[in-house]
């Protein structure tokens, strides 16, 4: 077989892309397919500690906090596998850890889908976390670094799109199985099937390239060369990929050498500055409310709009095609108008949506207001997959400097698992305790996250991931950094014109947008 299937330009971009879309379904799944499950008689039968379902009174608030702290085991241990790539990931090479982390995933399913006992149950969300944690503190990081500037947002941000796909499948498939309920298939399927998507993944990881950054700073300039020249589609000589080489080798002479506690210090291209930014980034899209429904999306429909179970599990699978449809937006429209609108856009909407959902939920007994509600919580989702589903991962992976970006990536991953953890782990006891006055917060969280990122968060769009390292150096205060990525002229490597080669041969030409 060729190297990298003889794919070179678009269509080897689109096998990366192929391939990081099956590892990002793995974490959309495990997003929604615990809260598939959970509303099952049979799940509950097997697991009556969980039960908020089939109990009432102090008994259901008491299993509520179970179900909460199990959910969110999954979550927890999802930093620490966030965690471990920050170490693995510049040791063993993008790809690598990537296959580990899909590995370990898959013996998590496994696990999962075989459990008879509540701890045998528990030990397997552990695991599944970890792994999911690792896959997605590292393919993004990996996808963006094979992409070019120009069109990296639009590749990355499919996060949103592929996690909207795994979170449909998790959900239908759960909906469809729930029929064979009591039958325990109606849950050990749905909680198994990840297993298929880990395989797929490490099957064909190392068919595709590996990270041409980590390759630079492993010496390996040759492997490096190769694969730069395969993605612009130019021979290995061209000048193109003799700068991309020459960018990456400068920042990593100005950075030295990598030591994990530089991400605390400021240093003279600020990098304690831009690790806080890619960890609140991070915490914004955790606490946008997104959570509350997508890990409890049957639950919401079920419990707090007493819908019928049938008709909330419908609800529940229909809702992501919403979200497919927000990360579709996304994608062709974050390298046009880029990061810093389409978050502030989805930090506004998002606010206004909780303030009505808050005001149609208020009344058990305003069945006109519950359908509203069901129509705020579907726009909700549309709107937050806009500006945070996957912008959050793709700016994380562009703030950080070029030699700690695996480091960076899986601090800020770890960061969005710990606030992920906080909202699984507090949401079923919300429900329970103060019902539809829990939107609240998120309205209000939503309000206050557009202003700070008018004023703290720089733009990245079209800007060569060396290029930000400018940006950074030039400012002397947190304030310093959006207008100095204003002032600072884009460089977009457009096109090499062969045709008008003559008194200029291997020269590029650059375009400078003034903002």
């Amino acid at each position: 077989m060729a190297r990298y299937w003889g794919l070179r330009g678009k269509k080897l971009n689109a096998a990366i892309w192929l391939e990081s879309m099956w590892a990002i379904i793995i974490f959309g799944y495990n997003q929604g397919s615990a809260g598939g499950v959970l509303t099952t008689r049979s799940f509950n039968e097997q697991f009556p500690a969980m039960d908020t379902i089939f109990t009432t009174g102090s008994k259901q608030h008491n299993n509520s906090t179970i179900q909460g702290t199990v959910v969110a085991l999954y979550t927890l241990f999802g930093t620490f596998g966030a965690l471990s790539c920050t170490f693995l990931g510049d040791r063993l090479g993008r790809r690598w850890t990537i296959f580990l982390s899909s590995l370990v995933q898959g013996i998590g399913c496994i696990l999962m889908a075989t459990s008879f006992q509540f701890a045998q149950f528990i030990i397997p969300r552990i695991v599944l976390g970890l792994g999911t944690g690792g896959i997605i503190a590292t393919v993004s990081v990996w996808q963006s670094e094979l992409s070019k500037a120009t069109s990296r947002g639009s590749h990355v941000s499919g996060f949103g799109t592929f996690c909207g796909i795994g979170l449909s499948i998790a959900l239908w498939l759960s909906f469809g199985v729930s029929f064979t309920d009591p039958s325990s298939l109606s849950w050990r399927l749905p909680l198994g099937l990840p297993l298929l998507f880990s395989l797929i993944v490490m099957a064909f990881i190392f068919t595709l390239p590996e990270s041409p950054r980590w390759l630079i700073k492993k010496n390996r300039l040759d492997e490096a060369r190769d694969i730069l020249a395969r993605i612009y589609d130019v021979e290995e000589t061209h000048e193109i990929v003799a700068k991309e080489i020459l960018d990456v080798q400068t920042s990593l002479e100005l950075a030295g050498t990598f030591k994990l506690s530089a991400m605390f210090k400021m240093g003279p291209q600020r990098t304690f500055h831009r690790v806080c930014l890619a960890c609140v980034v991070q915490i914004f899209l955790q606490m946008s409310g997104t959570n509350a429904i997508s890990y409890y999306t049957t639950a919401v429909f079920e419990q707090q709009l007493h819908y019928t179970p049938v008709t909330a599990k419908i609800l529940s699978a229909s809702i992501q095609a919403v979200l497919i449809l927000g990360s579709l937006v996304c994608s062709f429209t974050v390298d046009r108008f880029g990061r810093r609108k389409l978050m502030m856009f989805s930090a506004s909407m998002t606010a206004i949506n909780m303030a009505c959902l808050t005001g149609c939920t208020s009344s058990a007994t305003n069945t006109s207001a519950l359908k509203a509600a069901v129509f705020f919580i579907f726009f909700f989702q549309f709107c937050f997959c806009i500006g945070f589903l996957g912008i959050p991962f793709v700016y994380a992976s562009e703030i950080a400097p070029v030699h700690m970006r695996a480091g960076v990536a899986g601090v800020s991953t770890a960061v969005s698992w710990l606030w992920n953890f906080l909202v699984v782990e507090v949401t079923p006891i919300a429900f329970t305790s103060i019902g539809y006055r829990y939107f609240i917060v998120y309205a209000t969280f939503n309000a206050a996250v557009v202003p700070l990122i008018y004023i703290f968060f720089p733009e990245t769009s079209n800007r060569s991931l060396e290029e930000l390292n400018e940006i950074f150096a030039s400012s002397k205060s947190l304030f310093d950094v959006v207008p100095n990525a204003r002032k600072l002229p884009r460089r977009n490597l457009v096109e090499f014109l062969d045709e008008e080669k003559e008194g200029r041969e291997g020269r590029v030409r650059y375009t400078f947008k003034g903002k």
